[in-house]
């Protein structure tokens, strides 16, 4: 029996490293096509040719970060410590002095000073919280003045590993009014990642819906068990990422840490809850999911911002779509999906002049956004647009409390 069996009856689960790229093909153009190595499900598969062909995709997606795994994380590693290199060096030149003097800054990962890929796209303290764990501590205690209660890798049942990472901090140390708790986003080289993020699997909860299965492993689903209200506690147990509170992978798993605790009744916590805020999430569930929570949601009033009936899951609640002057509208829908106009790459070098220079962009950035004009999409969503929409975006008036709630 799989394990999927024994937690739910209902299931559709991708397995790429079980199918060959001849397999691959063979499910293409074929619908009779044998899948039973590389797919797993309580019902038959059904489908068009482009219903096969989203599956098809999902699958060879996977594959293709199974081979380049490992490269990749080496690359990352070392386009990491490069760009470390300059920022303690004071840029290009002075490491070329530096070098050729013996005076060369080799920077330490395990310093508050040591900067992730993403934290040199945005290197804003005040509102990042992307690095090291000594980068977060110092972040939280010095710039945003708040108590730091901890930055911990959960285990990921599934990937046997501590994949998932989160923070947790609250305003003061005694009797605090507000405690925040955020899920790590996608890295940009970490392929496990990126796997979670294209995966098209589902798990089918009874009064729930379903639900991404990529996002609820890394959240703590556990094998044969699923979600029990209970944890095992004991020397020898895995730290589970079961219950705890952004961009993209992270953003996906926020909502499904309120639909675990929907899900088990945890009326305290949802009580307590003011609002859950993500940036770029994806799909995480089917419509009924959606409308499951959106009752829910109503039901303890909790705020969360951004439907759309795409392929296998979909969003809840309403759109906040802003546009390039971070004008803000509530829509439905986002409109003019992966849009893109190389006109609008002049904000990178003007922003800082119009809005002031702690919107200066770096260098790195602005490659993204020119690599955006080939991938729509990829300067949209990442850090600096999202921090300037916490700082600078608006609503209208009349909108910002009737459709949010």
């Amino acid at each position: 029996m799989s394990s999927e069996k024994q937690f739910c009856e209902n299931y559709f689960v991708l397995k790429p490293d079980n199918a060959s790229f001849y397999d691959l093909a063979s499910f293409l153009f074929s619908s009779k096509s044998e899948t039973s190595k590389f797919i797993e499900g309580s019902e038959e598969l059904k489908g068009d040719f482009w219903r096969r062909w989203y599956i098809f995709n999902s699958l060879l997606a996977q594959k293709l970060l199974l081979k380049v795994g490992k490269p990749m994380v080496q690359i990352g590693n070392v386009l990491e410590l490069w760009l470390n290199l300059l920022s303690s060096n004071g840029g290009l030149l002075r490491l070329i002095t530096n070098f050729l003097t013996g005076k060369l800054v080799r920077p330490n990962r395990s310093s508050a000073k040591f900067t992730s890929v993403l934290a040199n796209l945005d290197q804003r303290v005040e509102l990042d919280k992307n690095i090291s764990y000594a980068f977060i501590k110092t972040t939280i205690k010095d710039h945003w003045n708040m108590e730091f209660l901890g930055f911990n890798n959960f285990w990921n049942d599934y990937l046997e590993d501590a994949a998932t990472q989160a923070i947790m901090f609250q305003d003061r140390r005694v009797d605090p009014n507000l405690i925040v708790v955020a899920f790590r986003g996608t890295e940009p080289f970490d392929p496990e990642a990126w796997r979670t993020d294209v995966d098209l699997s589902w798990y089918e909860f009874e009064g729930v819906g379903k639900a991404h299965s990529g996002f609820m492993k890394a959240l703590g689903l556990q094998k044969n068990k699923g979600w029990p209200k209970e944890i095992e506690q004991g020397i020898n147990q895995k730290k589970y990422a079961y219950y705890e509170i952004r961009q993209s992978l992270g953003a996906a798993l926020a909502i499904l840490f309120l639909t675990v605790l929907a899900k088990h009744e945890e009326e305290w916590l949802m009580h307590k809850l003011e609002g859950v805020y993500t940036f770029g999430q994806p799909r995480v569930g089917d419509n009924q999911l959606g409308g499951y929570m959106e009752k829910k949601l109503k039901q303890y009033d909790v705020r969360i911002p951004y439907d759309d009936e795409t392929l296998f899951f979909t969003h809840f609640g309403p759109c906040l779509y802003y546009n390039s002057f971070y004008k803000g509208k509530i829509l439905e829908d986002e409109p003019n999906k992966n849009y893109f106009s190389a006109t609008w790459l002049i904000r990178s070098f003007i922003i800082p002049y119009t809005r002031g220079q702690e919107y200066k962009e770096s260098w790195l950035m602005k490659m993204v956004r020119i690599f955006g004009l080939v991938f729509p999409g990829l300067a949209e969503h990442s850090p600096p647009d999202y921090v300037n929409v916490t700082r600078l975006g608006s609503l209208p008036l009349g909108l910002q409390d009737s459709k949010v709630n």
